[in-house]
């Protein structure tokens, strides 16, 4: 009979990361997990709009439509969008305290 292996702390440490971590990783593991912690701060931005037409006063990109509105917000969008860069007019009025970021609290 083999006698039991014993695992280090550093072994067991990484055990639990691969437990962890999701089995279809992003390109960035470390954005996905702290993403997947709950806090939209950490989330990758959203895709760009299928036409490829973006405001060009955001980044990262946000359609050209009538009304975009922060997520968790009370708007009414019809497009919702979580943190943003804006550089230029804010047209759809998504930094409210003018520091250049719209949808901070998002």
């Amino acid at each position: 009979m083999r006698p039991a292996t014993i695992l280090g702390p550093a072994a067991c440490a990484a055990i639990a990361i691969a437990i962890a971590l999701p089995t279809e990783a992003g390109a960035d593991p470390i954005a996905d997990l702290l993403c997947g912690s709950g806090s939209s701060q950490f989330c990758p931005p959203p895709p760009p709009p299928p036409s490829g037409e973006c405001h060009p006063s955001y980044d990262p990109c946000l359609p050209i439509t009538s009304d975009v509105d922060c997520a968790g917000g009370s708007g009414d969008g019809p497009v919702y969008s979580g943190p943003v860069r804006v550089i230029g007019p804010d047209d759809y009025g998504l930094d409210s305290d003018g520091d250049g970021f719209g949808c901070e609290n998002s």
